[in-house]
């Protein structure tokens, strides 16, 4: 599950929401373990934490699959031995969520002479999106973003999410906040991102320049703008250096947070009066460092 843009805070609600709502788990007192795994590959668990089930202290692992991985089996079992090698005496619960469009053929056990091991295989494709609709709350419905639309239109559902959760939520941007930045987040691991992007868009109520992408393009243009800033300070006195840093920042800023919203980059030049090849070399810059 890709997560570098996530908070804390965020993370903590998508997992006590699956927990809940995809695993009938009720959780709480989550406390997030780093996991990464560094023997043969480099890959990170996408959720591992320990917290309270059931009223006792266990570790849950939490897999999202977009994909059939023919090793599933093997990494789930590199993960247990991981996490038990650090909590030995910890339970450790672990669950594979499949969210792929094609038929699952994933394993979900290893029996052999010597070995036995399994773990739990959900496969979303069997729960239909209308089932988290139903229960009309935000945590339910940025959870459907991961379910089977079934022949329905993907852009219609995702029109509804967007502006159920609004209703829902009414004038509490901080909630509204949250939830887009849950949505964007699991958009991604089943590549909706530009229907998210266009439904967004398409609804006039919501702003590009409110929801969490936007902010964070715009924080992450600032900075680099603050740190050339810094550079020409040393050649043009700190003082005149900062300034045009931070007014070189936001400049920065706005473009990288179109750009990562999915603006075009001929209508970013257009708006802001630049030309198309200003606009290409600072996202060019942009993407060389990251």
């Amino acid at each position: 599950m890709k997560k570098d843009i996530t908070t804390k805070e965020v993370v903590t609600a998508i997992t006590k929401d699956i927990a809940k709502y995809i695993l009938n788990l009720e959780v709480s007192d989550v406390e997030f373990i780093d996991k990464e795994l560094k023997r043969v590959e480099k890959r990170e668990a996408d959720i591992v934490a320990k917290c309270r089930i059931e009223g006792a202290e266990k570790i849950l692992h939490i897999e999202i699959q977009n994909n059939n991985d023919a090793k599933m089996h093997r990494r789930m079992l590199r993960y247990y031995n991981d996490i038990k090698f650090d909590y030995e005496n910890t339970e450790v619960i672990q669950y594979c969520i499949y969210i792929g469009k094609h038929p699952l053929k994933m394993q979900a056990a290893i029996e052999e002479p010597s070995l036995r091991y399994s773990y739990k295989l959900i496969d979303m494709r069997l729960i239909n999106c209308e089932e988290f609709l139903k229960i009309d709350t935000p945590d339910a419905l940025v959870l459907s973003i991961l379910c089977d639309f079934k022949e329905k239109n993907e852009l219609d559902i995702v029109k509804y999410i967007i502006k159920r959760i609004r209703e829902l939520v009414g004038d509490d941007e901080n909630q509204l906040s949250k939830y887009m930045l849950i949505l964007e987040t699991l958009s991604e691991n089943r590549e909706l991102k530009k229907t998210i992007k266009e439904a967004e868009m398409l609804l006039r109520e919501i702003r590009f320049e409110d929801l969490p992408s936007y902010e964070i393009g715009l924080e992450k243009g600032i900075e680099d703008g603050m740190k050339k800033g810094l550079e020409q300070g040393l050649e043009k006195g700190l003082e005149q250096g900062l300034e045009q840093g931070l007014e070189q920042g936001i400049e920065l800023g706005r473009y990288i947070a179109l750009y990562e919203f999915g603006i075009p980059v001929e209508e970013i030049a257009k708006r802001y009066s630049k030309t198309k090849e200003y606009i290409e070399d600072i996202i060019q810059k942009y993407r060389d460092k990251n």
